[in-house]
Order: structure tokens, then sequence, then C-alpha cells
């Protein structure tokens, strides 16, 4: 059913030891309001460390001050993983029903400067259920920002019924406040578009009120389709907003800067009936599944869409004539450009080259397209457009007793991790308890150097946490394990000291958020 309306609606250095003395201290950030869009915003400063490096030769005894260096650079090292992360404990009952969320926990770590990674995370307070999504921009951070800010509020009214849309629109039309539609949990250094948040919500009503003339909308959408509608018609505005009047050259700019920049996304709504993930792009959400020996098992509840993907790839050759068959895809890359290939934004893989030129002609002589990121460039054997679309992929599990927590992150952590390694990770931080299987037949066969190679493993397993926080316990593993799977605080302190200009070349931004589920739910005595 909600198909049609959808489509009604949307057609709008291994040997040597780094020492970093540290000559600049944390920029202070700003705290942002929770409620998201209010119009009293903040600025945003990036929590920044210069420092110069010194590389001795590790060695058996170091000197009263080098020890004292290394106790200083441990301390900036836990200071610079845990300055963005976020814990929130989730009420079982909010008074009306139980959470399927116990609690849940996010961290970020950038490598662009300013990263262009973004985190949301909200309970629906006209409807049931919470919704996480992690947001992975490139070309810019502008459009990975508009995307966290607007799809849970597409998702959260399109699961609103008629009645209760009603009752937003008459607060409208009258200026009285309108009941909120989502408690966001933000973290300080969040911030908003605030020069866009009048169009933001106009741009929300119209959804709405779209949504009220339909008739088959009266007890809102399921999760499954709010989610599909969601994303495509956030895509669709996004592609008007840049094409249309604005009240302002700021709001045309960003308007224009969010459209040609891109961002994938992968977004979770967890409910008592189960969880709903739509992904668009290479995010991933991975299940956490304690199995009945104590041992973790991953269940991906999402797809890369990328070209390891060959049913992705298939798809979108299909859409094109078969003299593109070979041009469409090449070095792995959308056109020979772009890696995901779904997306927000990244309208010059969907608009036409006129349009795509009209517009940019269209803006202020005086407006420096440089430093809107914008550039005059056309992707190899641009034939037949559109070639890139934001409709996501949707996937539904319910809820088990053993299902224990949901994984959601930004591609910079799988390039480092399998999901089967990240849900033992958490697992194994969750239980404090690391299981180590017992040595093979063949394991007692193994020459002496090779035995101790093995022992050094299975010693790294089980070395006890640093951070409370498993997102951050993740992204200290992702970046610091060392070659038995051990943590090493020098490749670790390697990996965050590198000069902003190199950082991107050795690691991507990463984000992530654990969120740890309410599995009792899923047993009989709440059937």
């Amino acid at each position: 059913m909600y198909g049609r309306v959808c489509s009604s609606i949307v057609q709008r250095a291994s040997s040597c030891r780094l020492i970093v003395f540290h000559t600049v201290p944390f920029q202070a950030v700003h705290n942002c309001p929770f409620s998201s869009w209010n119009l009293s915003g903040v600025d945003l400063k990036f929590c920044t460390i210069k420092g110069s490096v010194l590389w001795t030769q590790s060695c058996r005894h170091f000197s009263t001050r080098q020890d004292l260096d290394f106790q200083q650079s441990q301390m900036q090292i836990n200071s610079i993983l845990r300055s963005n992360e976020q814990t929130v404990n989730v009420p079982e009952f909010d008074g009306r029903v139980l959470s399927a969320v116990r609690k849940f926990e996010s961290n970020q770590l950038p490598a662009n400067t300013p990263n262009e990674d973004r985190r949301s995370s909200a309970t629906c307070l006209q409807s049931k259920g919470m919704l996480f999504g992690v947001f992975d921009g490139h070309g810019g951070w502008a459009c990975a920002q508009a995307v966290s800010e607007r799809l849970l509020y597409y998702a959260a009214v399109a699961m609103m019924p008629k009645q209760t849309l009603e009752e937003l629109e008459r607060c409208m039309e009258n200026g009285r406040p309108v009941p909120p539609i989502l408690q966001w949990y933000k973290h300080h250094t969040d911030f908003n578009y605030r020069e866009s948040a009048s169009l933001y919500i106009n741009h929300l009503r119209v959804f709405w009120q779209e949504l009220l003339n339909n008739e088959e909308h009266d007890e809102g959408m399921s999760p499954l389709d709010a989610l599909d509608c969601a994303f495509r018609r956030l895509d669709a505005d996004i592609s008007l907003e840049a094409q249309v009047p604005l009240s302002n050259d700021l709001m045309k700019s960003t308007a224009i800067q969010v459209a040609f920049a891109g961002c994938t996304a992968c977004v979770a709504h967890v409910g008592t009936d189960g969880i709903h993930v739509a992904n668009a792009g290479d995010c991933r959400a991975v299940l956490g599944v304690q199995n009945n020996d104590g041992s973790w098992s991953a269940v991906p509840l999402s797809k890369d869409h990328n070209s390891q993907n060959l049913s992705e790839l298939e798809r979108i050759r299909a859409q094109h004539p078969p003299t593109e068959r070979d041009t469409v895809v090449t070095d792995d890359r959308l056109l020979g450009v772009l890696m995901p290939l779904r997306a927000f934004g990244d309208v010059r893989f969907k608009w036409s080259l006129e349009l795509q030129q009209s517009i940019l002609a269209g803006l202020e002589s005086g407006v420096d397209l440089d430093s809107l990121n914008l550039y005059q460039y056309t992707p190899p054997n641009y034939l037949t457009p559109p070639y890139l679309e934001g409709t996501p992929e949707i996937t539904y599990h319910k809820l088990r007793p053993q299902d224990r927590f949901l994984i959601l992150g930004t591609d910079g952590l799988w390039d480092e991790f399998t999901s089967e390694e990240a849900v033992r990770l958490v697992g194994e931080h969750l239980s404090g308890i690391y299981l180590q299987a017992p040595v093979s037949p063949t394991e007692r066969k193994l020459k002496l150097g090779q035995m101790h190679e093995l022992l050094l493993k299975r010693r790294a397993r089980a070395s006890p946490a640093l951070d409370t926080n498993a997102a951050t316990h993740l992204i200290r593993h992702a970046l610091g394990t060392g070659e038995y799977g051990e943590l090493s605080q020098e490749r670790l302190a390697s990996m965050l000291a590198l000069p902003e200009d190199l950082a991107r070349m050795y690691r991507d931004d990463i984000t992530v958020t654990v969120v740890y589920l309410n599995y009792d739910l899923a047993r009989p005595q709440h059937s």
C-alpha cells in the first residue's frame, strides 16, 4: 500500500618509540541545545592537538624523563580517544511502553579536518521506538550534516498517525508551540545548520501535509515503510532545495553545498517488535548474538553498497544501456570516481549536465566555488544519468533472547575490522569473559617459535579493557592492534600523532554507536 504513497510523495614504525610533546591545549567547545534546529544554535570548533614529534630507538631501560613523557602521551591518547564519546542510559519504561534499548554508547575519531562523519540518536515521542544513525560524508561534511539533522525527523513523521499530524498542523497554523517529535541525545560537540533551520522545518511541514492529504495514512506507516519513504523524500528535498530560489545567499549556498557533497547513511529503528535497518552506501549494521556456550556471533543487518556487492553491481548496470556495461563501474568506483553505489546528495551523479551547469552559473559572480567545496567537473562516460540514488535497502530482525547489542559504524571502522571481530570485541567487553578455544591437535605440533606466537595472541585476547565505553574500546583496537592482536601503545600514538594533511592517507574518519538491547522483551513472559 505504502509503495504507492511513497512514489506519489517522492516524485518531488614498529621498532621506534613515539613521544609526543603537545604544545597546544584542547580548544573549548560550546554546548549544543538538545532541541535540534533550535534557532539559538551554536558555532562549531573542532578539537585539535598539535605537537612536535620525537622518535627514539626502543630499549630495555628509559630515563625518568622518557618514562614521564610516555605517561603524558598515554594520558593524551586517552583524552583524544574519549573527547567525543557518549553514554546514555535509557529508562526501562518511558510512560507509554517498555523500551527495547537499555543504553547506547557512541564515539567518533576524525581523520579529515573537519570530520566528515556524523551520528544521530533520538527517541520517537509521537510514535514508538528509538532511531539511531551513522552518516559518512564525502566531498566535504555538508551533506552528512544536513542528513544527520533531518532524516530522523522524516522517519518519525512518517510513522505518526494522521490524528497526531493534524495536531502538528493546527499548531503551525495558529502559531502555537508544536509538540516535540523527537527527544534528541546530542553530544556537546554536535551542532546544527542555524541558517537553514526555517527551510528544513518548512519542507518537513510540506511532507506531513502531503501525508495528511493521503487517505491511506490513517494509522501512520510501519517502520519499514517510514524509513524507505524518509530516505527517498529527504534526498528529493535536498535536490529540490538546490534548484529553487531561497530567501538569502547563505541559505542558497548551503543548499547547493549540501546537494553537491554526498553522504552514505545507515539508520536503525529499534522497537519492541524488533529492529529495522535502512542502509544506503557502505556504512554497516551488525547484530551481536551470544551463543549458548558464551561465544559471540555476528549477524549482518545491512549489505555494503559497493563494487564488492555483485547484486548491487548488476542493479546499476541494468539501469543503463548495454553499451555502458563496462564503464558504469570502473576501478571499483561508480564512473571511476565514487566508491559507494548509493548515497544522499551527489547531484553530480544524478542531475543532467545542463542542470548542473545552470545551477552553478546561477550563483553570485562573487561566490568562490572552491570555498564551497564545489568545482567544475564531469565524471567520465556521463551519458545516461542518474547513476546514483539514495533509496535504502531495508532489513528486519525480530528481537530474540540471545540478541545482545547492535553496532552501527561508518566504513572507517570496517576498514580495520571484520564484523565478527567487532562483535567479539564488544561482546567480551560486555561480559568481561575472554573465551579461548582449546589448543587444537594441529597447534600441538607447532614448533617452539610458532607456539610462542600462538601464546602471545591468546594472551592479547585476555588483556583487560582500558575503556568503559564500548565504542571507544572499538576505536582504540582499530588503530592500536599490533602484530599479535595486542594493544600497541607506540602504534596508537603514531596513528593519533599524524599531521592533519597525512592522517587521511592512513585511516578514515571512524564513527561507532553500540546499542544494548533489552533482550528480556523477547522472553516468553513478554510475548
